[in-house]
C-alpha cells in the first residue's frame, strides 16, 4: 500500500506549480494523492526571488503579477536604444512570495493533497517499482514515505558534465526613489551602460512597478560570482550615473547565481525507474537566457496530463533539441570571446523583428525562423564554434549549491 501516488519534493516554482495542476482542474474524482515536502524555515529554504516570462493572453498565475509590459527596451553601449512592442505577449513578473501565496490558496483544502515539513535525505527503489522517501521533520523525528512516483526539484549539488559553462549572476535592489524617474509602461531588458567586466558581459536591468519604483539589476556572464560589496558598488554606479535617479531608498534586494552550461540535465535518476529531476535539475532552465519559468510550467503540464491519462509521467525536455544546440554555440562563442555580448544581444533586438525573437528565445521557432535570426549573428566566428564543439571534452565543474533561477530564472 502506498502512502500516496506521488511525492513532490521542494515548494519552489517547480514543485508548486506541479503540485497546482495535479490537483486543481482535474475530472471529479481524477486527483491523484500528493504529497509536497518542503524543508523546515532555514538555510534550506530560498530566500524571496523574482521570476519573468512572456505570455500571450490571460496566464495561470496573472493574479500573483506584480507587474506586466507590452514594451521592452535595450540599449547598446553607447546609449543607442532599441525599443519593441512585444503585443499580444506581456513580459511578466511574479515574485515568489505572491506566487506561493496564490498557490496556497488555491491548494486549500484539495482532496488528496498533504504538505509536509522536512528535510529529504534518501529515495530508494523497492521491488515493487515504487520509490521510498526518507526525511527528517523539525523535531528531528524519521519520516517515511511510499509513492507510486516521486518529483525532486531539489537543485543538484554537482553539475552534469559541460563543454561550457558561465555563470549568470546578480544582485538587484528594489527601490523607490524621490522624483518620478521610471516609466512604468517600458521594462529595460538589457542596459549595457554598466561597466563591462574583462571577460563575460553586464548589464542593467530594470522592471519599473511605478513612476518611483522598479527593481533595478546588474547582472553579469562570467566564470565567478562577485563579493556583496562589488555588486553594491555596480549598482550604485548604474543607478545615480547611468540611470540619474538621484537619492533612492532601497526597499528590498535579491542575489542570485544561474548556471548557463551545455550540460545534459537526466530527467530520470539512475537506478530509479519511478523518481524524476523536475525544474532546473530537470533541465528547465534555457542555457543562453536563464529564463526557467516558462519552462517548468510547460513541463508541470505535460507530467500532469501524462498522470491522468495512466501514462508513464517521464518528465519532457523543457527546450527542444535544435534550440539546445543553438546554446551551446552561443555559449562556447561567449565564453572564447569569439563574439562580442553587449553587440550580439543588441543587434538581435535591432534586426529581428519581436514576435520571431521572443519565439527564438522561447525555444519555439521554426528552422527556418532559426536561420534568419542565425544571419543576423557574426556568421563566421559562430560557424567557427558550431565546427569546433563535437571535438571539444565535456567536463565535470566543482561542487557548487545552485541558487534558485530567477524567472527560473524557479527551480
Amino acid at each position: 500500500m502506498v502512502d500516496a501516488d506521488i511525492v513532490v519534493v521542494g515548494a519552489g516554482a517547480a514543485g508548486l506549480s506541479l503540485t497546482h495542476r495535479l490537483s486543481t482542474h482535474a475530472p471529479h474524482g481524477a486527483h491523484p494523492s500528493v504529497v509536497l515536502i518542503d524543508p523546515p524555515p532555514g538555510p534550506l529554504r530560498p530566500p524571496q526571488r523574482t521570476w519573468c516570462f512572456w505570455e500571450t493572453g490571460p496566464g495561470r498565475y496573472d493574479a500573483a503579477a506584480t507587474a506586466s509590459w507590452e514594451w521592452l527596451r535595450v540599449r547598446g553601449r553607447d546609449g543607442a536604444v532599441v525599443l519593441r512592442h512585444i503585443a499580444p505577449a506581456r513580459y511578466k513578473m511574479i515574485r515568489s512570495d505572491d506566487f506561493e501565496a496564490l498557490v496556497d490558496r488555491d491548494l486549500k483544502d484539495r482532496p488528496g493533497l498533504r504538505r509536509l515539513e522536512a528535510t529529504v535525505g534518501t529515495v530508494t527503489a523497492l521491488p515493487d517499482g515504487t520509490a521510498r522517501v526518507t526525511a527528517e521533520d523539525a523535531a528531528g523525528r524519521r519520516v517515511e514515505l511510499r509513492a507510486r512516483w516521486v518529483f525532486d526539484s531539489r537543485p543538484l549539488r554537482r553539475l552534469p558534465p559541460a563543454r561550457s559553462l558561465l555563470l549568470q549572476h546578480f544582485r538587484g535592489w528594489f527601490v523607490r526613489t524621490e522624483r518620478p524617474v521610471f516609466d512604468p509602461a517600458v521594462a529595460d531588458l538589457m542596459d549595457f551602460r554598466t561597466r563591462q567586466p574583462e571577460h563575460g558581459l553586464s548589464f542593467g536591468y530594470v522592471l519599473p512597478t511605478g513612476r518611483h519604483t522598479a527593481l533595478v539589476e546588474y547582472t553579469a556572464f562570467g566564470a565567478a560570482p562577485l563579493p556583496s560589496e562589488a555588486y553594491e558598488r555596480e549598482l550604485e554606479d548604474y543607478t545615480r550615473r547611468v540611470l540619474r535617479t538621484g537619492a533612492v531608498h532601497v526597499l528590498s534586494t535579491e542575489q542570485g547565481v544561474i548556471p548557463m552550461t551545455d550540460a545534459v540535465f537526466d530527467r530520470r535518476v539512475p537506478g530509479l525507474a519511478s523518481v524524476f529531476r523536475v525544474g532546473g535539475a530537470g533541465g528547465a532552465t534555457r542555457a543562453s537566457t536563464g529564463y526557467t519559468f516558462a519552462a517548468v510550467q510547460r513541463q508541470s503540464d505535460a507530467i500532469a496530463r501524462a498522470v491522468r491519462a495512466g501514462r508513464r509521467p517521464v518528465p519532457p525536455r523543457a527546450h527542444p533539441t535544435r534550440a539546445r544546440l543553438m546554446d551551446a554555440v552561443l555559449l562556447r562563442a561567449l565564453d572564447t570571446g569569439r563574439v562580442d555580448g553587449p553587440d550580439l544581444f543588441f543587434r538581435l533586438f535591432e534586426r529581428v523583428p519581436a514576435g520571431r525573437l521572443l519565439r527564438f528565445l522561447d525555444g519555439r521557432s521554426r528552422w527556418y525562423e532559426d536561420l534568419a535570426v542565425g544571419v543576423r549573428t557574426p556568421v563566421l566566428p559562430m560557424l567557427r564554434t558550431a565546427a569546433e564543439l563535437p571535438r571539444l571534452p565535456r567536463r565535470t565543474r566543482p561542487d557548487r549549491r545552485e541558487s534558485p533561477p530567477r524567472d527560473t530564472t524557479g527551480e
